[in-house]
């Protein structure tokens, strides 16, 4: 079962899954956002120039209605002057065909955006097969398809048979008017019907557009082994990014390992924790913390000194403090400056009593470790915790 439920495509695209789409040309488009947005262009488009066509219209066909009677005799200036009328008219309604078919190019990209994609361009031989074709016409897509131009040409053609209806004195009485009179009315009755036949396109995209991006977001959907399978291709394989950071932590440690022989001293818990300090007065403003570890690696830490003649300290509450606040290659916090300065004092002398001789150092006893710096500490917790 739960092999099947994995199967199932219940999770939502991941970003990664939408870029791909969008590569391979596969973006939610609406035909219905783009069919109105162009009708209420051409309408837009009439209201604004249209004391301007309608007065091309009327020279038109003044003229061609017009027949000079040397035009009868030379079917030559008779073409010329039919092409000449043609030329104008189309030169009057030049600017509206241009605007409308820069608005039918750029509509499709007002969902899902500006789109170029080479892959889709290749052809898809598999798409020739008639089985997977007739299963297309066969499919959900299809179906909704079918009843949605239905219903589309069902709303449309009542829409503008109830419009007709209510104007159809005023069309029967067209031929018993004015030319210029006609024509404002063939006009009236242009925009009217194509107004009412764009309000119901505005209601189909007003439907249309959320039933696209639902679908493409429900066509995108992938199941949880989809979203497992990304994640390794993206991100790596999780066994094998444990393991590689595995040994990352093996190296950074024998690194570290390798540095405790340079140290001055190993300030230990005794045996929680341990920190190796270095110290060179020529090159280093303040100690820097060379290696540091918790219990086994405290443990390593200290066994790796005792073979290289490191000096190791018991100094339990400088020891927490290190390990809590400091990390591989820093300088010590300055609040912890006078008590490592007492210990490096003591190793110091400890180095000059053991090959000299003379009066044994004292170990100091008493360092100054702030209570705050001490996460062992009623202070140190609460600053934790804060």
């Amino acid at each position: 079962m739960a092999e099947d439920s994995d199967l199932e495509k219940t999770e939502q695209a991941t970003p990664k899954r939408i870029e791909k789409a969008r590569e391979e040309g596969d973006v939610p488009r609406s035909k219905e956002l783009a069919t109105v947005s162009v009708l209420l262009t051409v309408l837009l488009a009439m209201w604004a120039s249209g004391n301007h066509l309608t007065q091309a219209l009327k020279t038109n066909m003044a003229a061609g209605l017009t027949l000079p009677r040397n035009l009868v005799f030379e079917p030559t200036l008779l073409l010329v002057n039919i092409a000449q009328h043609l030329g104008d008219l189309l030169w009057a309604f030049l600017p509206l065909i241009g605007l409308v078919l820069l608005v039918a190019i750029a509509s499709p990209v007002l969902l899902g955006g500006w789109l170029f994609s080479a892959k889709a361009l290749i052809p898809k031989f598999g798409k020739l097969n008639p089985i997977s074709g007739i299963k297309r016409l066969f499919s959900k897509n299809a179906a909704m398809e079918f009843f949605k131009a239905i219903a589309k040409a069902t709303l449309v053609g009542t829409v503008a048979f109830f419009v007709v209806s209510a104007e159809i004195d005023e069309v029967m009485a067209l031929p018993l008017q004015p030319l210029h009179e006609g024509i404002k009315q063939v006009v009236y009755l242009i925009i009217i019907t194509m107004l009412s036949i764009a309000g119901a396109l505005v209601l189909i995209a007003a439907i249309d557009v959320p039933f696209q991006l639902w679908s493409y977001a429900n066509k995108l959907k992938m199941t949880k082994q989809d979203i497992r399978q990304e994640s390794k291709e993206t991100e790596g394989n999780p066994e094998i990014k444990a393991r590689v950071r595995q040994q990352q932590r093996e190296m950074a440690r024998r690194r570290m390992m390798s540095e405790i022989p340079n140290a001055d001293v190993v300030v230990t818990n005794p045996t929680h924790y341990a920190v190796a300090i270095k110290y060179r007065n020529d090159s280093m403003r303040a100690p820097v913390v060379v290696a540091k570890g918790a219990d086994a690696i405290a443990l390593k830490i200290r066994e790796v000194a005792a073979e290289h003649n490191v000096s190791v300290l018991e100094a339990p509450k400088l020891a927490r403090a290190l390990f809590a606040h400091t990390e591989l290659g820093d300088a010590i916090p300055e609040a912890l400056y006078a008590a490592v300065a007492e210990v490096l004092a003591y190793i110091y002398q400890m180095r000059v009593f053991n090959k000299d001789g003379g009066l044994r150092p004292v170990q100091p006893a008493a360092l100054e470790v702030p209570d705050a710096l001490d996460p062992h500490s009623e202070a140190g917790m609460t600053g934790a915790a804060a």
